[in-house]
């Protein structure tokens, strides 16, 4: 992440880049790869003679509950953020997959979250609950909540927050309807 500065405003970047880490997400992921490696231990080193099916049940078992928690949980070991000129683009894990990215003219106004928590999204990852929107969570902390036109709202964690939402309202300014140029 770039070093970005708190307090006084200074010159937009002309894309300005942003991310947030959560270091617990590894300990899930280390669960999950032994998951899969005790499901790879059972199917190469099993006698398979007690019996095929509870044996190949256990083999899958450990080896897909091992994927989707391996998988699952390097997807959101971070986020990051990049705002640019006419979009913002939010790309999850090191794949960058999931990613959303969102026209700044679908952009009603952006505040500042001070305390974004995966209790009150249920958990981490890409969430969706119809009272609030739509959030990715990948730590507790600050993060960006973007109004969109249609009514809906995106909430982002992120370090530097705050300067992500000045960033984006400056960008946001020659926009507005009714504006003038």
């Amino acid at each position: 992440m770039r070093d970005h500065r708190h307090g006084g405003h200074t010159a937009c970047p002309e894309v300005w880049t942003g991310r947030a880490t959560n270091r617990y997400q590894w300990l899930l992921a280390l669960i999950g790869a032994a998951c899969l490696a005790l499901g790879i231990a059972l199917a190469v080193g099993s006698a398979w003679t007690s019996g095929v099916a509870p044996l190949a049940m256990a083999v899958v078992g450990c080896i897909a509950a091992g994927l989707l928690v391996l998988f699952g949980t390097l997807a959101f070991v971070h986020v990051a953020l990049r705002v640019h000129e006419d979009h913002l683009e939010v790309r999850c894990g090191h794949m960058g997959v999931p990613r959303r990215r969102i026209l700044l003219s679908q952009v009603a106004g952006a505040e500042f979250a001070p305390l974004v928590t995966p209790r009150h999204w249920g958990g981490w990852g890409y969430r969706w609950r119809p009272e609030k929107g739509t959030a990715v969570v990948v730590r507790r902390g600050e993060g960006v909540v973007l109004q969109l036109w249609d009514g809906h709202t995106f909430t982002v964690t992120v370090d530097d927050a705050e300067a992500a939402v000045h960033v984006i309202r400056d960008r946001l300014r020659p926009r507005r309807p009714g504006a003038t140029h």
